[in-house]
């Protein structure tokens, strides 16, 4: 190709990217994280430079709460615990984040960037409300300060992990460039042979402004032109005063071994891809928490619910007992011991409804912490009783698969099987870069340059008029015939002749670097294999673990349901025990103490059963969260639970009517 053409077709270029927008490399679009804060062209031009603003958090609640408020009462079915949770659980809110840190992230490996560290943090929630002694102020305040297990992205390198491990990444964002300066320079002249000065004083302005930019190949571009105006000097030697100069110049450098290839300059950008997704995955590993914890959290308040039932069923049979008791006493009919044994059980009846009491409350206010975000700061919420609307519903069977088929099920839905996916995937890039930097360093350069120069003729300078023996007869001053005419004008001849390659300037070269014994990048090699051999192993631990977890909750479930079948047997039975025995009571063949003790084992006989419902309900959440199918099991909407609104109205405020007798007692 003709070089004239080629440094005509710079030069064009050069104009157009100093004309256009500095922009960088375009990978299509991608979610936005930020306001849009553009406000009119001023905006528009310094939108690069300027402060991306990030929406506040808000802390208000949602207005799904108040419609389920009545009187004073939440009226809480699951289906609207679970909105709830969604819309308000502060743990939910922080893993929304957490893909918006990774698009960030993605964004700054699209400039070549390194990565930088995002952590993950999942929060299981709280516990239910304990029985024990001070149970109320640990289990309240252990809402506020869950369970936290950290599970960070462990693909994700830091900056200075990212630069040890393998190849330099090209940093991708586009530069222009610009510099201005005044000279006023004075020089003493020992000597005035060559300047006809005993001192040389320079005055000049120059401007320098071009463009750079690396790209995803390995391939560095530079573009520049650099100008001198009104070069001034008080030589009487120089021709020409004052001068105007200019070049534009070209460099291109490609590294040919060393982090050569699109494959591994773009290994950040490619990482970034996958932790985006993995963040995603993140997100909804907290959100399979939540409803977990949330649904736990329910049924357990069904279930003490359950258990305040039963005792105050069994307060009010006692008290009913103590009381014709002492009818009967006054009538001679018993002993006064046989009254204070019925006080004595009616005390210890009121006892456990007081506990019982106490616990509900407790496990009330630890299920609205999770439900909310202002942390019970709302009077009305924090002082509102929760009448559960959902009964615990035991099936009259429970699915049957295959064992395989179930485990196959868990190693498709659960997200840490595909996150594991992305570290390996992401510990595969650290490997090919540090291969690549095992290689020497070898680049080739290219540099093209015009040059250009144009000045008006010094009129100091005086030419010697020869006479025909040769002789110096006289002078005059310097005339366009003494000098090359394409030199006498201004920038404009200076930029003349530039884009003429009037004075062409090229260089072609290569720079090899070999290490000699390499020990520091065999090491990161070395690494970098060995946590991708870790990462192997850790997918193989969570798969065993799964398959392990699985069994054990086929397992787990199967005996809750034998239990929970075996205490509705012993209840029954119980209660035919309670029933004769109180006939046989009524007609003097047995004793207060044999009333007492049936009555006392009939209530531990319905808190079993209470205790074996709510156990096989956890089981069947467990079994549900091990499979990964919670989610679709409770109809929960990933993009509601991304965005924070759950789009269906609240469920009508209708309690059971066991719950509504229990709420007025």
């Amino acid at each position: 190709m003709n070089l004239k053409h080629v440094q005509s077709s710079v030069a064009i270029v050069l104009c157009g990217l100093l004309a256009g927008p500095a922009a960088g490399p375009v990978f299509g679009q991608t979610q936005s994280f930020t306001l849009n804060d553009k406000h009119g062209f001023i905006a528009d031009a310094t939108y690069p430079w300027r402060v991306r603003r990030v929406s506040q958090v808000s802390f208000e609640d949602s207005g799904r709460i108040e419609k389920l408020m009545r009187a004073g009462v939440i009226y809480l079915s699951l289906r609207d615990a679970i909105a709830l949770a969604l819309e308000n659980n502060l743990d939910i809110e922080v893993a929304r984040y957490y893909p918006k840190l990774a698009l960030s992230d993605l964004q700054r490996s699209e400039a070549g960037q390194l990565l930088r560290n995002v952590s993950t943090n999942f929060t299981t929630g709280p516990s239910s409300a304990s029985l024990s002694v001070l149970a109320g102020a640990s289990q309240v305040n252990a809402a506020g300060a869950s369970n936290t297990s950290t599970g960070g992205t462990s693909a994700l390198l830091s900056g200075l992990s990212v630069n040890l491990a393998g190849a330099a990444i090209p940093n991708t964002e586009p530069y222009a460039f610009v510099s201005s300066n005044f000279y006023h320079l004075t020089n003493i002249e020992t000597s005035t042979q060559f300047t006809g000065t005993p001192f040389l004083v320079q005055q000049y302005k120059s401007l320098i402004y071009g463009f750079q930019q690396q790209y995803w190949t390995g391939t560095q571009v530079q573009v520049g032109m650099s100008s001198v105006f009104g070069y001034n000097q008080n030589a009487l030697t120089a021709l020409f005063n004052p001068i105007d100069t200019g070049s534009l110049s070209l460099s291109i450098q490609q590294n040919l071994l060393n982090g050569f290839g699109i494959a591994v300059n773009r290994r950040a950008y490619h990482k970034a891809q996958n932790n985006l997704k993995g963040n995603d995955l993140n997100f909804k590993q907290q959100v399979i928490l939540t409803v977990a914890n949330v649904v736990n959290l329910y049924y357990d308040l069904v279930s003490f619910n359950a258990d305040l039932r039963i005792d105050r069923e069994t307060y009010e049979l006692d008290k009913r007992l103590y009381e014709d008791n002492q009818k009967r006493a006054e009538l001679g009919a018993i002993a006064p011991i046989d009254i204070i044994q019925a006080e004595a059980e009616m005390k210890a009846a009121e006892q456990a409804v007081v506990a019982q009491q106490s616990q509900v409350e407790q496990q009330e206010m630890i299920l609205k912490s999770v439900l909310t975000r202002s942390g019970l700061d709302s009077p009305a919420v924090a002082s509102a009783r929760i009448v559960t609307t959902t009964p615990i519903d035991v099936p009259a069977q429970d699915r049957i698969e295959p064992v395989q088929e179930m485990i196959s099920e868990a190693f498709a839905n659960r997200p840490e099987v595909a996150q594991n996916a992305i570290t390996l995937a992401n510990a595969q890039l650290d490997m090919l870069g540090t291969k690549s930097n095992l290689l020497p360093t070898l680049v080739a350069t290219a540099n093209l340059s015009n040059s250009g120069q144009g000045g008006a003729l010094n009129p100091a300078v005086q030419v010697p008029i020869v006479g025909p023996s040769g002789n110096v007869v006289g002078y005059r001053p310097l005339g366009p015939g003494d000098v090359s005419s394409n030199l006498i004008g201004g920038y404009g001849t200076a930029l003349g002749q530039i884009f003429s390659r009037n004075f062409p300037n090229y260089s072609v070269g290569f720079q090899l670097t070999i290490p000699i014994k390499n020990r520091a990048n065999q090491a990161d090699q070395i690494t970098a294999e060995l946590s991708y051999r870790q990462s192997q192993i850790q997918d193989k631990q969570l798969k065993n673990n799964i398959k392990l977890n699985v069994m054990n909750s086929i397992t787990a479930l199967r005996n809750a349901r034998a239990a929970y079948e075996t205490s509705v047997v012993a209840r029954k039975l119980q209660d035919e025990t309670l029933a004769g025995t109180r006939r046989k009571y009524e007609l003097g063949t047995s004793t207060i103490l044999d009333v007492v003790i049936a009555q006392r084992d009939d209530t531990t006989r319905q808190l079993s059963e209470a205790d074996a419902r709510n156990q096989y309900q956890r089981a069947r959440t467990n079994l549900e969260q091990t499979l990964g199918t919670i989610l679709e099991d409770y109809n929960v909407n990933m993009e509601e639970a991304k965005t924070g609104t759950v789009g269906r109205e609240p469920d009508l405020p209708i309690a059971p009517p066991q719950q509504q007798q229990q709420q007025q007692r």
